[in-house]
């Protein structure tokens, strides 16, 4: 009787045993929607009881006509980090009697907060995701417990892909997920970095522009390519701001060269006719009374013969030379008025001028 007694215990245990490591299987694999009884009847039960709790949840809504009040949305802040397993499932008939460790605690805070250490000390965020092996950038970013991490869709269809939750480069099992931003922080700073980089060179380059418009380079041949190229723009500038009206540009040069025949025919007035003896005697007499001792291009004396006939003499002069008289009433030396009038380049006979009153003159040697 005690034999029967312990052989049916064993076999019930032995039952209890399989029937508990089965359910922690098919909780384990998520193949909750197996059953033993038949899916017709499961789905019946599922969609009655779905009917209950919508009679149950039903409630009586009066419109009153009044507005309700309208609450803005609450924004929530983009680069909030949270865990993203639910809360952990009931334990198994298989963890409550010992045949199945029972799975691992939450992590808190703090222990979160060494698992991200973790994986920065490692470099995790700043290298590409291991499964599409593509940058993180915006996409959303998990941080597994195992300190590892991955693009959530791509963890969310290797998941689906395996039919289990096991970490895709340690194989840990039943880890937890946090969502973190480490990921779009790096591509924010570094998008940041290229665009202050882009923004410095389009600066340098800009300067480095006006700065080559502005001072000329030292090759010969830059610099002459420098200097023909201010030519044509300062050309095409004048060009461009100078408004040409045909009729008064030919009316001015009309203007100017009546005014040019008038000077000429003055000169020729002036210079032209010869001077008689009666007028050479006249400037003789002005001559005079200016008691012209010297010669002013020279500054000696002039010779005494002449100073003589004009009353001027004062002291002998030890080498004569020839004396010219102007029209001006003017006297100088022959050869010093010569040579002046040879260095006088731009002057041509008969419009040379007198050196000191600046007049047209002719001129008269006086005989010593």
């Amino acid at each position: 009787m005690l034999k029967h007694k312990d052989h049916s215990s064993k076999k019930d245990n032995l039952a209890i045993t399989a029937v508990a490591l089965q359910d922690h299987i098919l909780h384990d694999l998520q193949l909750g929607n197996l059953s033993i009884a038949d899916n017709s009847k499961t789905e019946v039960r599922k969609k009655e009881n779905k009917a209950k709790s919508l009679k149950r949840d039903a409630k009586a809504v009066v419109d009153t006509g009044l507005k309700k009040p309208t609450h803005s949305p609450r924004v929530e802040d983009p680069e909030r980090e949270y865990v993203l397993d639910p809360t952990p499932p009931p334990l198994t008939l298989a963890q409550k009697l010992g045949l199945i460790a029972p799975p691992p605690v939450p992590l808190s805070s703090e222990e979160w907060e060494s698992v991200k250490q973790r994986s920065v000390l490692h470099g995790d965020s700043m290298q590409p995701c291991p499964i599409c092996k593509e940058e993180f950038e915006l996409h959303p970013q998990v941080l597994l417990s195992c300190s590892h991490v991955f693009h959530r869709a791509c963890l969310q269809a290797f998941e689906r892909f395996t039919n289990k939750k096991t970490c895709p480069l340690c194989r840990k099992n039943q880890y937890q997920t946090r969502v973190i931003h480490d990921g779009a922080r790096l591509f924010k700073a570094k998008c940041a970095t290229r665009i202050q980089a882009c923004w410095r060179g389009y600066v340098v380059r800009k300067w480095y522009r006006s700065l080559r418009q502005a001072v000329p380079p030292t090759d010969a041949k830059l610099r002459k390519k420098f200097f023909k190229k201010k030519f044509l723009e300062i050309s095409h500038r004048i060009l461009c701001s100078y408004d040409t009206n045909i009729e008064e540009l030919v009316s001015e040069i009309d203007h100017c060269l009546a005014v040019n025949r008038s000077i000429l025919q003055q000169l020729d007035e002036k210079c032209g006719q010869e001077l008689t003896e009666e007028d050479w005697e006249k400037i003789q007499v002005q001559a005079a009374h200016r008691e012209i001792c010297e010669c002013s291009i020279c500054l000696t004396p002039l010779s005494l013969d002449v100073q003589a006939a004009l009353g001027t003499s004062s002291h002998p002069c030890p080498h004569p030379r020839a004396t010219v008289l102007l029209s001006c009433a003017h006297l100088f030396h022959h050869t010093c008025l010569q040579a002046l009038e040879e260095f006088s380049v731009g002057d041509r006979s008969p419009f040379h001028v007198c050196p000191l009153c600046r007049s047209c003159y002719q001129k008269k040697i006086l005989e010593c």
